[in-house]
């Protein structure tokens, strides 16, 4: 099971403690041991899983000290020592001993942190990155890398990445480095469903980047736009790891509040949903190519799913759909410039 973060509820600091954090995670922990025994789960850090908000350190700290407490019996003694060091670990899967996961401290790359500014590799992340990718290459093993802020420009907005655009740039050279270990990339933070796919310097597809929807549905009341909680089941294939399919179950939350029950129901699986083959970045790309066109069916389906079916009437506009497709195809600055002015923007 992939976790990606942020559990405490999205309100202002003075709410908020880092005790009162603690212990929202240490509930959450709880709560998926006694649901999932028998599971190993691969929890990543998000900007809410500190106090306060967004400050996430480069050296060790209560909160890092406090998770890798309660996620010990997932992960190992090393994953451990860098999860207290700097929030972020790497760890073989029990059950496939040629996967390993790699959970990033992507909290330290967002913008409103402050305790990151103006450092070049905050808690030599990007170091140790390399490292284990380097060292997942020479044993042949491939890589799931989760996190919870993700790379790439966001959605929603113009020319705007999730995290500082200079750490953009250092995650996608050592992604484009190592495409051929990482067989996947999951993330959270925008509480919205998109996918991306990471291309090499020639414009080939390399990468497939999943960002899931969250379980809980409204950021801010102010918020016109909101989305139903999804969570999400991904297909692979056991000897190569390769994402093969995608099963996306949501909750109707205008239904279960009418009727006071929840219902949770699959809303889509990705292959069936839009025809493709596979999850493969060639096969995301092909998809990508086919939202451009004018008109695209498969895009207006993939802008309902976008909000996890919240609002079928939403429209996304010329400009809207600039910004969606091109954040889906390119995530360094370079192309995702040359993106927006092929669509005269």
């Amino acid at each position: 099971m992939i976790w990606t973060g942020d559990s405490p509820p999205h309100v202002p600091v003075q709410e908020l403690s880092t005790d009162i954090v603690i212990n929202v995670i240490a509930n959450m922990t709880t709560t998926v041991q006694s649901l999932f025994p028998n599971l190993q789960v691969f929890p990543a850090l998000g900007n809410h899983d500190y106090w306060p908000q967004d400050q996430l350190p480069v050296v060790t700290s209560k909160v890092y000290n406090a998770v890798a407490n309660l996620w010990k019996p997932w992960l190992n003694e090393e994953a451990m020592s860098t999860l207290r060091k700097g929030g972020f670990y790497s760890q073989k899967v029990t059950t496939n001993s040629s996967l390993r996961i790699i959970s990033l401290n992507t909290n330290l790359y967002y913008s409103p942190n402050i305790v990151t500014l103006n450092k070049t590799d905050p808690a030599n992340q990007f170091e140790w990155l390399e490292n284990t990718l380097n060292n997942s290459w020479q044993n042949k093993e491939k890589v799931y890398l989760i996190a919870h802020i993700p790379v790439g420009y966001l959605p929603f907005s113009r020319n705007t990445t999730a995290m500082r655009e200079y750490y953009n740039e250092k995650l996608i050279d050592i992604f484009r480095k190592y495409s051929d270990v990482i067989a996947g990339q999951f993330y959270g933070h925008t509480h919205r469903d998109s996918i991306m796919v990471l291309s090499d310097k020639k414009g080939r597809p390399v990468n497939s980047l999943f960002v899931a929807p969250a379980v809980t549905p409204v950021r801010s009341v102010l918020q016109k736009e909101t989305n139903n909680p999804g969570v999400r089941l991904f297909q692979y294939d056991p000897r190569d790891y390769q994402l093969l399919d995608m099963l996306q179950y949501y909750l109707n939350l205008t239904e279960a509040n009418m009727k006071g029950e929840s219902n949770w129901k699959l809303e889509y699986i990705l292959t069936q949903a839009y025809d493709i083959k596979d999850l493969q970045p060639e096969s995301l790309y092909g998809l990508a190519k086919q939202f451009a066109v004018l008109d695209s069916k498969k895009f207006i389906k993939y802008y309902n799913y976008f909000f996890v079916s919240y609002d079928s009437s939403a429209i996304c506009d010329e400009k809207c759909k600039a910004f969606q497709i091109c954040a889906v195809m390119n995530l360094d600055r370079v192309s995702y410039a040359d993106c927006l002015k092929q669509f005269y923007i």
